[in-house]
Formats: C-alpha cells, structure tokens, sequence
C-alpha cells in the first residue's frame, strides 16, 4: 500500500513546501496564489517582497540603479524568503541567472512553470513595468529569454508542469498531480466560463486583453507587472 503524501507544510527550518520557477508570463503568482488557496498555506512573491523594501516598482529600480543592483538584492532577497516560513513560494522570472540561487534552489521543492512564446507575450502584454522586455523587439527579446533562462529552469526543477493553453485552474491541478496531491484528470477550461481561472490564455484570434493570466480584468490574482 502507497503511503500518503506528507501534508503540505513549510519544513521545520522554514523551507517553503514548493518553489515556483519560470519565465514572465508563465503565471508565477497567480498559480503561487490560487496553490496557496487551495492548500491552506500562506504565499509570498520575492519581487513583491523586493518591492515592499525599496518602495518603488523594480522598474524604477532598473533605470534608476541598473540590473546589477537589482540582482544583488534579488539574490539577497531569494535567500532569505526560502527561510522564511512560507508554504508557497515564487520566484522572480530572472533570479535563477545567479549560481548562488541556483545552489540554494538544490534542497528545495521546485516546480518549474514552462510558456510558450505566444502565450508569454500575450500574457506579458510586453508591459514597459518589465524593463528587460521594453526594447525595440520584444518578440525577439523574449524568444531569446526563453532559450537562454530554459536550461537553467530545468537545473533547479523537481518537475516541471507547461501552462501553455491552459487555464490557472488546470495548471494548479497539474502541480498537485505532479507533486502527489491531486489526480491526474485536469479540470475544464473555456474562454467563456464563469470562473476567471477557468479560461485559458486567448489566441491571435482573439482580443487581446490586458496582461495577465485568466480573467486580468477581475486584477486578484494576475501575475505581478514587475515579475522579471
């Protein structure tokens, strides 16, 4: 007989119980937050946390300071939410760049959430509050983000579960399975359910929306503007 899987639950040293990993547009926050919800533990955001230290938007912090600054604190900001006691923890899109974090990252929980371009951008909405994807190509910035941060993603990963084409619902559902709290059966997704977090990313097709994952008009629970 399998024994079940451990309650979900920071450890004693105050590891969160998953990290979430991934790129801009892969829905960091928004699955971070709805997995929280539906585990009953508390969620943090280390680029929320970064901006609740220096009291602006990274943003400014990139113009004002450059990237260097903002991924020393980053790095120092990593270390100290993954002792921090949270249940569910996400990680800023670029804080795997550093070898420090990547090694941290080692005795962790590790869910690397994948995007696809198309998604990514429409998600992203190539907001100028994420200064690494405001250049003259954003396509083309973003492709070459996704090529260059998927090997690291995969260091750090216990599993990696894709969003592409799915809702946040269906993608919270697939974390769980991955990590051995839920079935494999994924819950249905329609661009016109009721529930926000049952719609998928809309296609080229479709309007576009505001950036964000699911129903961003409602704004609880889309992923943060300054996430890199």
């Amino acid at each position: 007989m399998t024994a079940p899987a451990p309650t979900p639950a920071p450890d004693a040293e105050g590891r969160p119980w998953v990290v979430l990993v991934g790129p801009p547009g892969s829905g960091k926050s928004t699955v971070g937050s709805l997995l929280a919800q539906r585990l009953g533990l508390d969620f943090a955001d280390t680029d929320a946390a970064i901006v609740a230290r220096i009291g602006k938007p990274i943003a400014e912090m990139f113009v004002q300071e450059g990237e260097a600054a903002f991924r020393t604190l980053e790095r120092e900001v990593v270390a100290e939410e993954l002792r921090a006691g949270h249940g569910v923890l996400a990680l800023g899109g670029g804080s795997v760049l550093a070898a420090e974090t990547r090694a941290l990252l080692a005795g962790h929980r590790v869910v690397a959430l994948e995007v696809d371009l198309a998604d990514g951008m429409r998600r992203t909405g190539m907001s100028t509050a994420r200064p690494l994807l405001a250049g003259v190509n954003p396509r083309a910035t973003f492709r070459a983000l996704l090529a260059e941060r998927a090997p690291l993603y995969a260091e750090v990963a216990t599993v990696a579960v894709t969003t592409v084409r799915r809702s946040p619902n269906q993608v919270v559902a697939a974390v769980l399975a991955e990590l051995g709290h839920g079935p494999s059966a994924l819950p249905e997704a329609s661009p016109d359910a009721a529930d926000p977090f049952d719609r998928p990313t809309p296609r080229q097709d479709s309007t576009l929306p505001a950036p964000g994952f699911g129903s961003p008009q409602d704004g609880a629970g889309t992923e943060r503007a300054e996430t890199r």
